[in-house]
């Protein structure tokens, strides 16, 4: 409004002088009449002029308006870790197949075997760290003692707890016998290998074998455990202890028995004279 004002005051001067010039030839009422007019027109034409001062215009000529920008902040929420944590269960597996008896001990019985390849779960383990007792793997609702020789064991097993083992079962006679070959030196004879499975010693043999090509029979008793190689040397022991094998000589054929049906019957028996602390086995083999 400041800067359109002297251009008013300069146009309405400007148009009085003029009239004030022409006055000589110009009516009074005209003269009153023009200069209302022009003063109308300078009036209107100040009042665009400042029309177009105040509203801002762009270089096409087209009113722009004024934005101010509104900047909303985006915060971003990152979700804090969770850990759980899992409990391993602790598993054995073994190198070598190994039986699981009743309790920590061959003198146990024997009621599954973990094989190679196997995996047991463990839920505890005697107190002298060699034998675990794991789940069955013969029955999924069984439990039995693992010898830990073969063992290797992985997941949390420092803290299973030591299991008191049962009482030490009544133990009982038994044993395995195996034909081991035919040796010679003036006449022949067969080695058998003996193999103590049971809970006992053993200190005293009887056997006896029978040809039965020719009906002919050799036989010993013996308190010792004599194994014969050859002509010059021989070897003795006392007994045949729990989990022990010892191979004997049978007493000798005056001929040679090879390619004959043999069968030969084995007693073994406890010095100490308790009854029923024997027991027989018998084996068929041609040498």
């Amino acid at each position: 409004m400041r800067k359109s004002t002297p251009i008013l005051l300069s146009v309405t001067v400007l148009l009085i002088v003029s009239l004030a010039c022409a006055s000589s030839s110009v009516p009074t009422q005209d003269v009153n009449s023009i200069l209302g007019t022009a003063i109308m027109q300078t009036m209107v034409s100040a009042l665009t002029q400042t029309a177009q001062v105040v509203v801002p215009v762009d270089l096409a000529g087209t009113p722009t308006a004024t934005f101010t920008p509104i900047f909303t902040p985006t915060v971003t929420l990152t979700p804090s870790p969770i850990f759980t944590t899992t409990a391993i269960i602790p598993q054995v597996s073994v190198s070598v197949a190994t039986n699981c008896r009743t309790g920590p001990g061959k003198v146990y019985d024997r009621v599954g075997a973990l094989l190679v390849g196997q995996v047991a779960e463990v839920v505890g383990r005697d107190t002298t760290g060699n034998y675990w007792y794991i789940r069955n793997p013969n029955q999924s609702n069984g439990y039995c003692w693992l010898w830990g020789e073969y063992a290797t064991l992985a997941g949390n097993f420092a803290a299973l707890p030591m299991y008191t083992p049962p009482p030490t079962p009544t133990p009982m006679p038994a044993f395995e016998a195996d034909y081991d070959g035919l040796e010679s030196c003036a006449g022949w004879w067969v080695d058998l290998k003996l193999t103590n499975t049971g809970g006992i010693s053993f200190e005293s043999v009887s056997l006896t074998v029978r040809d039965t090509v020719t009906d002919i029979v050799v036989s010993m008793y013996t308190d010792a455990f004599n194994n014969i190689n050859g002509c010059t040397d021989s070897s003795s022991k006392d007994a045949l202890n729990p989990g022990a094998n010892r191979v004997i000589s049978s007493p000798a054929f005056a001929y040679d028995p090879s390619g004959h049906k043999l069968r030969a019957t084995v007693t073994l028996c406890s010095r100490d004279g308790q009854s029923g602390m024997c027991i027989t086995e018998t084996v068929k083999f041609t040498p």
